[in-house]
């Protein structure tokens, strides 16, 4: 049953950092001024918003640690939220940061992150 609930909650993590880049193609998208314009924001919005992540936040990022992957996760959720906000989506922008504090002091408090190839291989004793 502890597998199970962790690997929801992960499931789950993955699912809103996803939402989250859907959320700034939608605003790139929409304010955009002209078609050129838009296109360029909604995919390259979502486009550096991941690059970012990988290189910060994700459980394998190379750079950083865990106060400034701390600090990318509340930047990008944080920005997304406010982004459903400025969409006129303002209930699902606060539900959207609600759901994505929920999950992540879930999985803080539970012990439930990802094992990292260097924790697993560290762990093996290689």
């Amino acid at each position: 049953m502890q597998e199970l609930w962790r690997w929801s909650n992960l499931g789950l993590a993955f699912v809103v950092e996803l939402v989250a880049l859907g959320i700034f193609a939608f605003w790139g998208w929409r304010f955009g001024s002209s078609t050129p314009v838009r296109l360029l924001l909604a995919v390259g919005l979502p486009v550096l918003t991941a690059v970012i992540w990988g290189l910060f936040a994700a459980p394998t990022a190379n750079y950083g640690g865990p106060v400034v992957a701390a600090i990318v996760k509340i930047a990008v959720f944080g920005l997304a939220g406010l982004a459903l906000w400025n969409l006129d989506h303002r209930v699902l922008g606060m539900l959207f940061v609600l759901v994505v504090a929920a999950n992540l002091l879930i999985i803080r408090a539970g012990g439930l992150e990802p094992e990292t190839p260097a924790a697993s291989s560290s762990r093996l004793g290689t």
